[in-house]
């Protein structure tokens, strides 16, 4: 909204109140002002000239030589190359010393010979956005009205000695998109009294229920409607007040009836249409919903296309008007219209703002429609343009209004106590300051003896409907600068993660700083996807949606690896042969056939790696992801979390995996060893069906790990004294798995034995038909003294023994 300072002032006495300094009282009382702008773009020195003559010059055929009356007594002489310049006409002239925007000084000159004593002054070069002027004032130099008086200042004869302010208008603050609401805030801010124009209407003998009839069929959507008749209007331009009102607004002058609407509009927040009335059949108005198939050409001759959904004006049988939006081409007002039928209304916001989205028409009108405008304007409004339209159009208006309306709307009563607005704004008012608060804001109200107010709330006020709505207002007007500040005070707990949290976030760390990229991906997926990897529970049903997106997010996913497969697949189309990716995230679980309660949600950790860990270059060959690269990353995720002495791995055969290159992964918890999880590589025909190479995933329950996970970090001395290493080679059973060999050798040797691996395992023909040869190493130490060989030999004896009496063990040569 912009808003003239010297219109505002003709409601309000802004005496002693500079424009920045009336922008910064109301954006601290809540309206926000983006910027104040003058109007004046550098003008100085250009007053009215009348041109005495006006003669060919000599020399140049597109110039003339003009002698212009400025008022001085003297008459200057000026070379003008405008098109339209012509004698009689009163023009802008800026003469000697005068300055133009841009700091163009004028200065005397000659023009192909011929001397020029100032210049006469186009709307552009007066810096005046030509687009908001009629359209016979935007070529060549502006000719001013007759009755302008010869030798004023053009800064007051155009209205540019004004500021303009940018009003940033909130939403519930539709009060304000009048020249009359920023009146009633400016008062309330400033104490100082709002001025109501005259509009008053001298009704002529005619009655206007004999020329107009009003019918509303859609009472929920225009609840108000009200026409009045104004005859023998002549149209022609409207006076240079009411242009330089409208084009300070950024609303370009039309004619004199159109332009008294459009300057009602801005004065009352109210919007009115003018419609040729010789064009309404009969002077009727009927306003309904809109028929199926209806169309209407608006006033910018456009087509459109009207649904069911919009609310039209019609004369009983054509739509004629596009209720608060536009109105219809049929009955414009044009040059020769002398009857106009005024219409003013109040029409449901919500049908305006679909209507205007919908047909891409966003207009003034409109957008005060969409915001709800004062029900208490609706005939004021219509007065006092009637009124203007009589006096700048030398019309009659007829005696009486025609109006349907449905029931007038109640005003919103608001009770606060003065204890209530206290304890809100933590200040101590008093209830002469409360009142003259109200008072300000020329709101009724009763003051009882329970120091509670009974508040009636102006219907210019619709935002205003609830007791905080009332504290808001005295607040704002008390100043928040003046509310007391209130340190803040209470515990304060420091945040911390939850054990979970942190363990996620420190798995992430991990991994993607061993080169895993993170996946993130849809909760949601396909029956068939869930079918392709075993979820790592027993019985787990897929939870379906009732209103899916689509079959492929048809279902909740109950395990990670899927999604993890997709995205490998994805990128191998893409020629992204290799890929390491890992997910935290959720699966959704159910037991039951029909869902009678929430699934179990539980967190799964899972890895995928496919392709090459090493790429092949000039100075090594490719290596490619193997098992025990999965496996490694479940040992560094057990490393990490403290359960690596807890972890054991078992062979295992689950569907779609690999059977001889799969395992289990078993946690030793308090009731006893538990799966929680697999890693190995993919099945062949899985890897076939979805054309990967070699893939080798993991899948880990997460709920377990949280349980034990012990980020405690145990420090040991270094030792003071040697180890002893021992190795040995047993052949043994093929089916004798080399861990049971290693925990039987530690609980034989006990805590002399400081550590134990598995360095080489052979399998050939030499050994014979199920066989293996398994390599150990050992190393011995002790903490408080220097171990002797004899001891060593003993122990290390002993633990043969033990593998050859458990396991049938004997000692490769």
């Amino acid at each position: 909204m912009k808003v003239s300072y010297q219109w505002l002032n003709e409601y309000i006495d802004l005496s002693g109140l500079s424009a920045e300094e009336l922008a910064e009282r109301m954006t601290r009382g809540g309206i926000e002002i983006d910027g104040v702008e003058s109007r004046n773009k550098g003008v100085t020195g250009v007053v009215v000239g009348h041109v005495v003559s006006k003669e060919k010059h000599p020399d140049a055929d597109k110039l003339n030589v003009c002698k212009v009356d400025v008022g001085t007594g003297e008459e200057l002489q000026i070379v003008c190359g405008a098109k339209n310049v012509d004698s009689g006409q009163l023009v802008p002239v800026a003469v000697i010393g005068a300055v133009l925007p841009g700091d163009f000084k004028i200065k005397r000159a000659k023009l192909r010979g011929v001397e020029s004593q100032g210049m006469i002054c186009s709307a552009k070069e007066l810096g005046l956005n030509d687009k908001l002027l009629p359209k016979e004032q935007q070529e060549g130099i502006l000719v001013l009205p007759e009755s302008t008086r010869i030798g004023a200042s053009i800064a007051s004869v155009l209205g540019i000695d004004d500021e303009v302010l940018e009003l940033d208008l909130t939403p519930n603050r539709s009060d304000c998109l009048s020249m009359l609401g920023v009146a009633y805030e400016v008062g309330a801010l400033t104490g100082r009294e709002v001025k109501l124009p005259d509009n008053a209407v001298h009704d002529a003998a005619a009655k206007t229920e004999g020329l107009v009839s009003v019918a509303v069929e859609a009472e929920e959507q225009c609840p108000h409607y009200t026409a009045r008749y104004i005859q023998g209007v002549t149209i022609g331009s409207s006076p240079s007040w009411l242009q330089n009102r409208l084009m300070a607004a950024g609303i370009r002058p039309i004619n004199n009836v159109v332009d008294v609407t459009n300057f009602v509009m801005l004065e009352y927040g109210q919007p009115l249409h003018a419609f040729d009335a010789d064009k309404v059949p009969g002077g009727r108005i009927v306003v309904r919903m809109a028929r199926e198939g209806e169309t209407l050409v608006t006033l910018d001759d456009q087509e459109r296309r009207l649904e069911p959904h919009m609310l039209v004006i019609t004369d009983g049988n054509e739509p004629i008007a596009l209720a608060g939006v536009m109105g219809g081409a049929s009955t414009e007002v044009t040059a020769g219209t002398t009857n106009i039928l005024l219409e003013s209304a109040r029409f449901d916001g919500g049908i305006v703002r679909k209507t205007s989205r919908q047909l891409g028409l966003r207009s003034e009108s409109s957008i005060r429609f969409e915001k709800e405008v004062d029900p208490a304007s609706v005939i004021p409004a219509l007065d006092r343009a009637a009124s203007l339209i009589a006096q700048l159009a030398s019309g009659l208006v007829t005696d009486g209004i025609v109006q349907a309306a449905a029931k007038a709307p109640e005003k919103a009563v608001v009770e606060v106590t003065l204890a209530r607005i206290n304890g809100y704004l933590g200040t101590e008012l008093s209830s002469l300051e409360v009142r003259s608060i109200l008072g300000r804001l020329r709101f009724d109200y009763d003051f009882g003896a329970d120091d509670a107010f009974r508040i009636q709330v102006p219907a210019r006020r619709g935002d205003v409907t609830r007791a905080v709505d009332i504290i808001e207002e005295v607040a704002r007007l008390h100043g928040y600068d003046n509310i007391p500040t209130t340190p803040i005070h209470g515990d304060v707990i420091p945040g911390s993660l939850t054990k979970p949290q942190a363990i996620r976030r420190e798995l992430r760390k991990r991994l993607a700083d061993s080169g895993l990229n993170e996946v993130i991906s849809y909760s949601f997926t396909s029956p068939a996807r869930t079918e392709m990897l075993p979820a790592l529970s027993e019985g787990a049903r897929p939870v379906r949606l009732s209103m899916p997106m689509s079959e492929e997010r048809s279902v909740l996913r109950t395990t990670l690896l899927a999604q993890l497969v997709e995205t490998a697949v994805y990128n191998r189309n893409r020629k992204n042969e290799s890929a390491a990716l890992f997910e935290i995230g959720s699966v959704f679980h159910t037991d039951e056939e029909t869902l009678t309660r929430l699934p179990r949600e539980k967190h799964r950790f899972a890895a995928l790696l496919t392709g090459n860990r090493v790429q092949s270059s000039w100075n090594g060959k490719a290596a490619a992801y193997d098992f025990y690269d999965a496996k490694g990353i479940v040992e560094t995720i057990a490393s990490v979390l403290g359960i690596a002495g807890k972890l054991t791995y078992a062979p295992a055969q689950p569907e779609h995996f690999h059977p001889g290159r799969t395992a289990a992964i078993v946690l030793d918890t308090e009731s006893g060893p538990s799966i929680i999880g697999y890693v190995g590589q993919l099945h062949p025909a899985s890897q076939l069906e979805w054309e990967l190479a070699d893939t080798y995933v993991v899948e880990l329950e997460l709920e377990p790990v949280y349980e034990y996970a012990d980020f405690d970090i145990v420090y040991r001395t270094l030792p003071r004294y040697p180890a002893m290493e021992r190795d040995i080679a047993v052949v043994v059973n093929a089916d004798v798995a080399a861990g049971d060999l290693t925990a039987a050798a530690t609980r034989t040797a006990g805590a002399l034995l400081e550590s134990i691996s598995v360095f080489d395992v052979f399998t050939g023909e030499r050994l014979g038909a199920g066989k293996k040869s398994v390599a150990l190493s050992l190393v011995y130490r002790h903490a408080e003294r220097t171990l002797t060989d004899e001891e060593v030999t003993a122990l290390h004896a002993e633990v043969v023994g033990h593998l050859t009496q458990s396991f049938g063990a004997e000692l490769r040569k």
